[in-house]
């Protein structure tokens, strides 16, 4: 299955990158080990999002930017309401990245 590497530009994801760096500069481990940890982490998140997530959320704002560059879709929104059934929340600026599921199973 092939993934995507966005997920490590998430809080957790920088997280286990800063930690795995840590370790292979102690020598605790090894930079082959560390790499093959975040492949396995860009795995589970995919399966995650695809088999676990069943909530839906509506985002509006204002677009302030969008770009599609190797189909990859980026926006930029602006005073952005996510509502769902569960919670409304609003954000001063979102930054959305959008990739073609699609590409996943070429």
């Amino acid at each position: 299955m092939a993934t995507f590497e966005l997920y490590r530009r998430s809080s957790i994801g920088m997280c286990l990158t800063e930690t795995l760096d840590e370790m292979v500069s102690t020598g605790a481990l090894s930079p082959e080990l560390a790499i093959q940890v975040l492949m396995q982490f860009d795995r589970s998140m995919t399966e995650a999002l695809e088999t676990q997530v069943k909530s839906k959320v509506t985002i509006k704002g204002h677009l302030h930017t969008y770009r599609f560059c190797d189909n990859v879709w980026t926006f930029i929104l602006q005073d952005a309401t996510f509502k769902s059934d569960e919670f409304n929340d609003q954000a001063r600026r979102v930054k959305i990245v959008a990739c073609d599921s699609k590409l996943l199973s070429q």
